[in-house]
């Protein structure tokens, strides 16, 4: 199964012929769906919720929950009573997955050995420096967050655009 934008995050070893692939969480899926959807609004126009839940197909009190972390983060705002709901405090062009993605799921690594914040020694590692395992996925690291960050609103947008134009 591929998450809505083809995003596969993580892949752990349980045994060593065995492998479970980890997506992104439905809670993050469901803040870029949201996300995209009040990027397509007017700008600083108040959405509703029950208007995005519908929209999106996201139950509604899950979404409460996800547009309030947003809020939280900076990525939103929102407006109470009549009118009221949440818009984009940021353009659509500097909100990125890599920022979503951390906000509701954490770091972005395969081996806590290469996280940027949350750092932890593998116990079976003997010299890191020299370490061929977590140099390569120190570079795969490094590439996903690259693309995670250039993957903002913006461009979702205008991929989905041209996808339907193909089609």
């Amino acid at each position: 199964m591929i998450a809505k934008y083809g995003i596969i995050i993580k892949k752990i070893a349980i045994k060593s012929d065995i492998f479970v692939t980890l997506m992104i969480s439905k809670k993050t899926k469901y803040a870029i769906n949201a996300l995209v959807y009040l990027a397509k609004q007017d700008e600083r126009q108040p959405t509703r919720i029950s208007d995005v839940s519908k929209a999106q197909n996201i139950p509604q009190k899950f979404l409460e929950a996800i547009l309030l972390d947003l809020k939280k983060s900076g990525i939103l705002a929102s407006k109470k009573g009549k009118g009221g709901g949440y818009y984009l405090l940021q353009s659509p062009e500097e909100v990125n997955l890599a920022d979503v993605m951390r906000l509701f799921d954490g770091p972005i690594a395969f081996l806590p050995c290469v996280t940027y914040k949350y750092y932890e020694r593998c116990e079976e590692c003997k010299d890191e420096e020299t370490c061929g395992i977590r140099d390569v996925f120190l570079q795969v690291r490094n590439k996903t967050v690259e693309l995670l960050k250039d993957a903002n609103l913006a461009e979702i947008m205008h991929r989905e655009s041209r996808l339907k134009k193909i089609l």
